[in-house]
């Protein structure tokens, strides 16, 4: 049987450099926005990512975008 795959929807993760540990390596720490439309485009997502970035203490290491799904035979 064919299945389909049905958006349920995205998450926002930046990941945030808070500092270094003893040994210099870079300390990270994320913060996920729920709830994300899945038809949102990526640039969109980046651009809001940049703008929270820039009212946070820490810098901005990365952005990931993450989709969710079902899927369900037809």
């Amino acid at each position: 049987m064919p299945v389909n795959k049905v958006p349920v929807g995205t998450v926002l993760r930046l990941e945030l450099q808070i500092g270094v540990d003893a040994n210099g390596n870079p300390i990270y720490r994320n913060r996920s926005l729920n709830n994300v439309k899945p038809a949102a485009l990526d640039q969109d997502l980046y651009d809001v990512a940049a703008a929270l970035a820039g009212l946070q203490e820490y810098s901005l290491n990365s952005v990931v975008r993450i989709d969710r799904a079902q899927i369900v035979q037809v």
